[in-house]
């Protein structure tokens, strides 16, 4: 159904089969269509890194085939000020960012819907598997989880606002992948079967580690379990995120225990690498956590606590919770979850649904785990947790 105040629409087309689709939609519903491509990354471009190049083609064959004009705009510095520049502290810190939601509320849904507002265009469009609708009464805008389960990406969304949401169109919120494909297919587009993009642009296919070494020096440190004991050797805590099970190197076997070790913590302080045996150790899951920077699509609820869903990663299934005011005053919020979470990461983001409503989010700042660690202390407020602080996370 066309968007009320939409007529002429920029679609960002990243080269992919999904934002292809999504134009060729727009152009069946009526609208006036024209493709945008963003270039966000500039600093290597040689080939098997980020792939703008081969990305550039198949957005300009694809307009061909659509018969639409193509725009390319270079956002690469406001990504490398805006996005780039937050990853970087965000690692150095110790923690684990996710630089796609930033990208989304920084470059796609400001940079990219301010150069088509000032170009006199109604809307963007984007090929994200999510849904935008206006409330009747109240006149707000709603995001909604796409209907594609497998595909949602509401989840990368939840930080954008009224503004952005009254100008976006996502054509491909109501459809399944396999559907998007067979269109992309009957439509002739040469990029029908091209492989779905993962990761980050600006990493590409090398190794995590080679990348982000040339922008922050490694400090090797000491990988112990949580009484002290020292296991091995880490590369630097920027490297690792807790949950984390694959490049450690240190076996599986301690104290006749055969058992795989995964990273609980990061001491800064003593630069230490803190892992525990066993897929579900306590110090591995926590009932609460703590969350800064804190957005709400609609506006910030009249009351809390609230009851609600959470999700502390992408993939992971609606998890039911209680959000309330931080407890220390600190402007944030608390959220108390039902069942204890595994592996939840600061600097990640906790995102809040109401069924199929995204209600919004926030960044995760701090945990409370079920067992201390080296560098927790107890929480004064909730006697019964222990959140974690001070040296361990910041």
């Amino acid at each position: 159904m066309p968007h009320p105040r939409a007529q002429r629409v920029l679609v960002g087309l990243s080269g992919g089969v999904d934002s292809s689709v999504a134009a060729l939609r727009l152009l069946q519903q009526g609208y006036r269509v024209e493709g945008l491509f963003m270039k966000n990354w500039e600093d290597d471009d040689e080939p098997g890194y980020c792939a703008a190049a081969q990305d550039l083609e198949d957005a300009r064959a694809v307009c061909e085939d659509l018969e639409i004009p193509l725009h390319k705009v270079n956002f690469a510095r406001n990504y490398r000020d805006r996005v780039f520049a937050h990853f970087l502290a965000e690692y150095e810190a110790g923690r684990t960012p996710n630089p796609d939601i930033l990208c989304n509320r920084e470059i796609k849904f400001k940079a990219f819907l301010d150069y088509a507002l000032d170009k006199g265009a109604d809307c963007i469009a984007t090929g994200h598997y999510a849904r935008v609708e206006q409330d009747s009464t109240s006149g707000e805008w709603r995001l909604l989880q796409g209907v594609d389960a497998g595909k949602d990406q509401s989840y990368f969304l939840h930080a954008l606002g009224q503004r952005a949401l009254s100008h976006t169109l996502f054509p491909l919120g109501d459809l399944h992948k396999s559907m998007v494909r067979e269109m992309a297919a009957e439509a002739g587009f040469a990029n029908h079967a091209k492989k779905d993009s993962t990761g980050i642009c600006f990493i590409g296919e090398r190794r995590f580690r080679d990348f982000l070494q040339r922008y922050l020096p490694a400090r090797p440190g000491e990988i112990v379990d949580p009484q002290g004991r020292v296991l091995g050797e880490h590369q630097g805590l920027m490297y690792y995120t807790p949950g984390q099970r694959q490049g450690l190197g240190i076996g599986g076997t301690a104290g006749g225990a055969e058992a795989p070790w995964y990273v609980a913590g990061k001491d800064l302080a003593r630069n230490h690498l803190i892992v525990v045996q066993g897929h579900d150790h306590p110090a591995l899951l926590a009932t609460a956590l703590s969350a800064g920077e804190v957005h709400w699509i609609r506006g910030t609820p009249e009351s809390l606590p609230l009851r609600c869903q959470a999700k502390i990663r992408y993939r992971q299934p609606h998890q039911d919770c209680v959000v309330e005011a931080d407890p220390h005053g600190r402007g944030g919020l608390r959220v108390r979850f039902d069942q204890p979470q595994r592996a939840v990461a600061p600097g990640q983001s906790v995102v809040f649904y109401r069924g199929v409503q995204c209600l919004g989010g926030g960044v995760i700042t701090a945990r409370e785990p079920l067992r201390l660690l080296p560098g927790e202390t107890p929480s004064p407020s909730t006697p019964e947790m222990e959140t974690l602080r001070g040296s361990l996370e910041p």
